[in-house]
């Protein structure tokens, strides 16, 4: 299930998928006890494309309903810098994969408190998959 761009200091500590639009920054997550394993980690199920169509298919209304930037709908999920962040279960610490881009540390800070991290040490890496 998605979750609306706008979040509150209650959040689980949490990994999934991000992106920065338009300045908002979007994200989609699962707690811990939610996320799926993949080989040594845990990580948030949905993938950056399928996720980005589903919310294409709401609309322009249903994305302003939503709280979601109405650009979602006219453009693809590539064109803005993204990342996911994953759970490394034998070192027992997140990891941020993000665009270069977003690695300033306003927006790290930012996506951290998004998913619950504001206080968790996180690692910030690059990564190839998420250049836009």
């Amino acid at each position: 299930m998605a979750h609306p761009p706008i979040v509150n200091a209650a959040i689980m500590p949490s990994v999934g998928i991000f992106w920065r639009v338009d300045g908002t920054l979007i994200v989609d997550r699962s707690t811990l006890d939610e996320a799926e394993p993949y080989g040594d980690c845990l990580t948030h199920a949905n993938g950056h494309y399928e996720r980005w169509q589903e919310w294409q298919a709401l609309g322009g209304s249903g994305l302003v309903a939503k709280g979601y930037p109405v650009v979602v709908a006219s453009t693809e999920y590539d064109e803005w810098p993204r990342g996911r962040i994953v759970y490394e279960t034998p070192k027992r610490q997140f990891v941020l994969y993000a665009d270069r881009r977003l690695q300033s540390p306003e927006v790290v800070s930012a996506i951290k408190k998004a998913f619950g991290l504001g206080a968790v040490e996180t690692i910030v890496r690059g990564d190839s998959h998420y250049r836009s």
